[in-house]
């Protein structure tokens, strides 16, 4: 009997997957490549999710993979209507980044409520200079986002006492729906974005929203960069609409030396590592063979992803 071909987009450095030698013929490609050997291939692990290759080879002839891995929790890079429309089941990395990431925006909230950044600075300068601090115990956050990711953000916040409002597509018990959030933006202390992009919530943070915040309240987007609209964020914290933000994702990626979000006074940026703590790239190889040994058994697979909503639904554990 044949096994099955393993098509990997290539990054640095490969995945583990020396438990698969003699259960799959593994296949390596990179962007330039991919278009010519999808049609060979039964499954297709991206292990570079951070490339568009997919989403521009994938309209091509020939079949196509009748599964596709993604260890990244979005799916937005992949998605496209062919994709969409087609048989093949799409699963992401649901499981392995909602902790980090929630533990990495509660840092960010206290470093924010605590001015840490500032010490930082005017250790620098070696000044002296005794300042009050923001208490976050009572405060109220909304993390935009009821998904796997959302959740443990809330937990983790709520853990510090933070009273938060987690916001979904749609309300249900403990989520509230869309059209309660611009209500909510006026409430909050903290705004935390971690929504999947999808057309629905593309450009969802702008001049209007940022306009119901309290000038007193901070932004924090752990999402996906084109959630935000970035020259519009950038007014309203130079303009003090609101008192600061920290961005971990960005429309583009990786920021360059000379990009003005750098120097925006009471902006953090980060390198989109708020999910990445140490180790977790075995834990995405781990996950993917687990994946495998399930989908090359027939059975069926977890972190199912809705191609059409652009994320697993709530219902898939």
């Amino acid at each position: 009997m044949s096994v099955p071909i393993l098509l990997v987009l290539e990054a640095d450095p490969p995945p583990r997957l020396g438990r698969l030698t003699g259960r799959a013929e593994i296949r390596y490609a990179d962007d330039r490549s991919l278009a010519a050997e999808l049609p060979h291939a039964d499954a297709l692990l991206v292990w570079d999710f951070t490339s568009d290759a997919v989403r521009h080879a994938w309209p091509g002839g020939g079949p196509r993979p009748r599964w596709v891995h993604t260890p990244s929790a979005g799916v937005d890079r992949l998605i496209c209507p062919e994709f969409t429309d087609s048989d093949t089941v799409l699963t992401n990395a649901r499981g392995i980044f909602e902790q980090p990431i929630a533990e990495y925006v509660a840092a960010l909230v206290l470093a924010m409520a605590k001015d840490v950044p500032g010490s930082l600075e005017l250790q620098r300068q070696r000044r002296w200079r005794h300042r009050e601090s923001l208490p976050v115990a009572g405060s109220r956050a909304v993390v935009v986002g009821a998904g796997p990711i959302g959740q443990a953000i809330a937990r983790t916040l709520r853990a510090l006492d933070v009273e938060v409002a987690l916001t979904g597509r749609t309300a249900r018990p403990g989520v509230h729906g869309a059209e309660d959030l611009d209500r909510l933006l006026t409430l909050a202390d903290w705004v935390v974005c971690a929504a999947p992009l999808t057309e629905a919530t593309r450009g969802m943070f702008g001049a209007r929203r940022f306009a119901l915040m309290r000038p007193s309240a901070r932004f924090v987007n752990v999402g996906r960069g084109a959630l935000v609209v970035e020259d519009e964020l950038v007014t309203a914290v130079t303009e003090r609409h609101i008192a600061g933000a920290a961005l971990d994702v960005f429309e583009e990626e990786p920021l360059g030396p000379g990009h003005r979000l750098w120097d925006v006074p009471g902006l953090i940026v980060s390198p989109h590592m708020s999910g990445d703590t140490v180790g977790w790239r075995d834990r995405l190889g781990e996950q993917f063979v687990g994946l495998f040994e399930l989908w090359s058994a027939g059975k069926p697979l977890p972190n199912v992803v809705d191609k059409k909503r652009g994320y697993v639904p709530s219902h898939d554990s």
